[in-house]
């Protein structure tokens, strides 16, 4: 157990630098983390992935609070395209949360790597689009706030792998997609979350120290140093170049998803 919570300190390590950098809440790197010393530990691998999934939500829930302020506090929050997401967003995350308790693990997780596969090259083929007044439409953003959380809550990823695209096509800038990205996460995360735990609670041979699709040795170990690293990825963020910043998220994306499937 020691060594396994040395483990997940360093992946919340990792996860809380790539959440303050990219505004993706770190579910890119704590799902297939968390699916490696899960099946290390000996976990039942029919709800292996659930668990990874809704315990990455939970620790994006408070990863992204510090990445989000962060941003928050440098005026990188897009406020008025956050408010009419929200409502989206909320619903969304319930919904993909459902979702994912009646898919079976191995097809959760083969959507994962395909999923995040495919945005990595759509997001490195496609051209940066100008920033504009940040004024897309309330029935536009509220469709929007939905298909992010639910895919999101569906594959424990927060939201920004979604979410940084579509601001940067409804005219944010990079910086202010990023910051927004993180704030729309919380909502996401926290729905989320509290929708795996419900799901799973009555799932038969849960491990000890779980509740519902939640594992609190790993949310623990996590949270605990993703918060400053957090903080961390928000200030390298805010000193690198748009275009780097938008090719260095879109690679790691199509190198994780690549791992999955492998």
């Amino acid at each position: 157990m020691l060594l396994a919570f040395l483990f997940f300190s360093l992946v919340g390590i990792v996860a809380g630098f790539v959440a303050g950098l990219f505004g993706i809440g770190g579910g890119v790197v704590i799902v297939p983390a968390l699916l490696f010393a899960f099946a290390q530990q000996g976990m039942d691998p029919a709800f292996m992935t659930h668990m990874a999934i809704g315990t990455s939500l939970a620790t994006i829930a408070v990863t992204g609070s510090s990445s989000a302020f962060g941003h928050w506090r440098r005026g990188a929050v897009a406020k008025g395209l956050l408010v009419r997401l929200l409502p989206g967003l909320i619903a969304g995350a319930i919904l993909g949360g459902v979702l994912a308790s009646v898919l079976p693990a191995e097809q959760l997780q083969w959507l994962f790597g395909v999923f995040l596969i495919l945005l990595s090259l759509r997001f490195l083929l496609s051209r940066m689009p100008r920033p504009s007044d940040e004024g897309a439409g309330t029935l536009q953003t509220l469709g929007a706030g939905t298909v992010i959380g639910t895919f999101s809550s569906l594959f424990g990823i927060g939201g920004g792998v979604l979410s940084v695209p579509w601001l940067l096509r409804s005219g944010a800038s990079m910086t202010r997609a990023v910051g927004t990205s993180a704030a729309c996460g919380i909502p996401i995360a926290a729905f989320g979350a509290l929708t795996f735990v419900v799901t799973g609670y009555r799932h038969a041979g849960l491990p000890d120290y779980a509740s519902g699709y939640l594992y609190w040795p790993a949310f623990l170990g996590m949270v605990l140093w993703s918060v400053p690293s957090a903080r961390l990825g928000v200030a390298v963020a805010h000193h690198l170049p748009a275009g780097l910043l938008r090719k260095l998220f879109a690679l790691v994306i199509l190198l994780v998803g690549i791992k999955i499937l492998l």
